[in-house]
């Protein structure tokens, strides 16, 4: 059925039309640095600094729209006039020199956009962006990040304003990274921690991941000066858009990539957050964009935020509107797959795909079938089994979910990099809402999954 529609999908693929106004072709893209204009002058320090934390939490070309994301956030931010000693960049930098790249050296974030990746000072990369580095790196325990990376936090004061801009894969509660997870309840603890500690005057957060709203909902205290913005609600996926045919990838993800070309072409002095965000709400059709915490943050200006203490708006780049060509997170491989197939001429690399394509179908087989007999033998009867496959749990059992989510992608799937493994976490979380004990749900993950 999955296989269709994506068929059904491609086949009604439009050609992204040209340009005129452009001064480049999508082929020759010129740099975010000869866009820019001078930068400001910093504002004076009783006025609060400004501070930004950017992070791409996923690796590999299949996953290149998170970098991409990245990267644009940071040309914005730059332009905007937060200086660059208060960017603090974390991703995995594997796409510019990528194999698979037909145009060395660049990224792109829109099929007629410019070079992304000139410029961007990346402080984190490869196997250190890690959670435990992120948090460390926002709560600015400088003492942690000795001799990673370039061992730069989050340095903030009283008076500051923070902008975090995480982009990745997301679950019940969890934002994916490289090689781990970040648990709903670590981010929190870190975040008090900080407000306990008067680390910041107040933080804005734009979190692009499938079922973000689960790491704020009924989380986020609406009175710690705290404001978040998500892709999607608690429920749901998020949505990668633009494939490049030429580079074989999606470029951008629907949430994302309408909150920066917003930002790409309005005074943000005269837009306030809430109003973004209502404009990110509607552009957005593929899922619903939410927002939590302290709403009343909504009412500050997008610039003092994703500007500097003395923000002037530079030029605006307006982009044309090219079909978004959208699909769920987790159907990415399989959608990458069927659009390769379609613009295959070769025979031998037909087949390639053909197989590639059923050994990825025969694999979410598989892991269905593992998810349902986890439930199996933890449910105390058949009726109590069909609930926890059927419905759709809000999670607030974090004690139980946690470990039962680690013990899962120990013993069955690394779900970090297996996304369709990672859509069913939901199911553990009806087990534990369910109030099934922790021991009698990781007994089954240990039975079932016996590597």
């Amino acid at each position: 059925m999955i296989a269709s529609v994506l068929l059904v999908a491609i086949g009604l693929l439009l050609p992204a039309g040209k340009a005129d106004f452009l001064k480049f072709q999508s082929d020759q893209h010129l740099s975010w640095e000869e866009q820019r204009p001078d930068e400001p002058s910093s504002a004076s320090a009783d006025k609060g600094s400004h501070w930004a934390l950017i992070v791409a939490g996923s690796n590999g070309w299949y996953n290149y729209r998170h970098q991409a994301d990245a990267c644009h956030a940071y040309q914005i931010l730059k332009k905007n006039g937060i200086p660059e000693d208060h960017i603090i960049t974390m991703m995995y930098d594997d796409l510019a020199q990528n194999p698979e790249n037909p145009t060395k050296g660049i990224v792109i974030n829109h099929p007629s956009g410019a070079d992304v990746y000139h410029g961007v000072k990346i402080d984190y990369k490869g196997n250190d962006v890690t959670p435990k580095n992120f948090l460390a790196v926002l709560g600015g325990k400088s003492e942690q990040m000795n001799n990673i990376g370039t061992g730069r936090v989050i340095n903030s004061g009283p008076n500051d304003h923070i902008f975090v801009n995480f982009v990745d894969h997301g679950a019940p509660g969890i934002l994916a990274f490289p090689n781990d997870v970040l648990h709903a309840k670590d981010l929190m603890d870190t975040i008090q921690s900080m407000y306990a500690n008067k680390q910041y005057g107040q933080m804005v957060l734009y979190v692009e991941a499938c079922e973000s709203g689960s790491m704020f909902d009924k989380l986020l205290p609406p009175n710690i000066n705290v404001y978040a913005t998500t892709a999607a609600n608690p429920d749901e996926s998020s949505y990668a858009c633009y494939y490049d045919s030429k580079r074989q990838t999606y470029l951008g993800d629907v949430y994302s990539v309408n909150w920066m070309e917003d930002s790409d072409k309005e005074d943000l002095k005269l837009e306030t957050l809430h109003k973004q965000f209502e404009i990110v709400k509607e552009e957005t059709n593929t899922s619903h964009v939410m927002e939590y915490g302290d709403k009343k943050i909504g009412n500050e200006d997008v610039a003092d935020f994703q500007g500097g203490a003395a923000y002037q708006r530079p030029s605006p780049t307006i982009l044309p509107k090219v079909q978004y060509d959208a699909v769920p997170s987790e159907d990415v491989p399989l959608a990458i797959l069927y659009h390769r197939l379609a613009a295959a001429r070769d025979e031998v690399l037909k087949d390639k795909l053909h197989s590639d394509i059923k050994d990825l179908l025969k694999h979410r087989d598989d892991v269905l079938k593992t998810v349902k007999d986890i439930v199996g033998y933890s449910s105390r009867d058949l009726h109590q089994s069909n609930r926890i496959l059927m419905n759709r749990y809000a999670l607030t059992s974090f004690d139980c979910y946690e470990p039962v989510v680690d013990l899962f992608r120990e013993r069955c799937y690394d779900f970090v990099q297996n996304d369709f493994a990672r859509k069913q976490l939901k199911h553990l979380v009806n087990l534990c809402e369910e109030q099934v004990p922790v021991e009698t749900i990781m007994e089954a993950i240990a039975k079932v999954c016996k590597a």
